[in-house]
């Protein structure tokens, strides 16, 4: 695991940038608009990943990357509120955990707890800005640097399995794809920030109800913030499933209006 590690580090390292002169050609290339894709091959790749999304196997698969993204929210609002991370895992049906230290209760774990869901549509709503104005490698880099700060706090192998082989496919697109491709790849992976996030949302209600059927404990986010706050997790659901709808709307709105010619 340390020699693949090492390989994404270097393959990190020697990226389109440093090989075109250094941290100067890197952000020349990061501020210089890319030609972007015309408006139908951006519905076309919504398409597909709404589709994908709908195919359980596919969306069982994907939703790795989600997880990790997820886990980033938590874990970086937890640095923000001033608690002490102490790692991250991502398991094989997808879930994941994400442990800090500090007070129990108040503002700072409310804020931690509730950061999850709504941060892979806040990172699609960034990515989708970013493409708006023609920036789609800067989507891929800024994909790259959350990639590379989960894996620092990865806690197990499956999460540093699933984070390395993120890393590879987002390293393989930025360095070495035609611009075209990066476009493309850019737009679909928005695509599926924004309309993955809500989907997220809507399982984990459904898996709430099947627990509650059970008689098992809810230890979902929304379970979590009940117990925090008083405030019933069903609200707190509906306040995820908002913001995620929101967001899907302003991004999915840049992205048609900046392609519509």
């Amino acid at each position: 695991m340390s020699g693949a590690t090492v390989g994404l580090a270097a393959l990190t390292a020697t990226s389109t940038g440093a090989s075109s002169g250094g941290i100067a050609g890197l952000w020349e290339q990061l501020t210089t608009p890319q030609p972007a894709p015309d408006q139908a091959a951006v519905l076309v790749v919504g398409a597909v990943v709404l589709v994908a999304l709908a195919v359980p196997a596919i969306w069982h698969l994907l939703r790795h990357g989600l997880t990790i993204v997820h886990e980033a929210a938590h874990a970086g609002v937890a640095v923000l509120v001033g608690r002490r991370l102490s790692g991250i895992r991502v398991h094989s049906d997808t879930s994941g955990l994400t442990v800090s230290r500090g007070r129990p209760r108040g503002p700072g774990m409310v804020a931690t707890v509730a950061a999850g869901y709504p941060g892979p549509a806040v990172l699609g709503l960034a990515a989708a800005w970013l493409l708006s104005r023609g920036y789609a490698l800067g989507v891929l880099w800024l994909l790259l640097v959350v990639v590379v700060l989960v894996l620092l706090q990865i806690r197990n192998w499956y999460g540093l399995w699933a984070v390395l082989v993120s890393g590879a496919v987002l390293v393989v697109v930025t360095v070495w794809a035609p611009a075209q491709v990066q476009g493309l790849v850019a737009a679909g992976l928005t695509w599926f920030f924004l309309l993955g996030a809500p989907r997220a949302v809507v399982e984990m209600q459904t898996q709430r109800r099947r627990v509650r059927r059970r008689g098992g404990r809810d230890e979902s986010d929304a379970g979590l913030l009940a117990g925090l706050t008083h405030v019933p997790a069903v609200v707190w659901t509906a306040v995820f499933l908002i913001a995620c709808g929101v967001t899907l709307v302003i991004g999915g709105g840049w992205l048609l209006a900046a392609w519509a010619h």
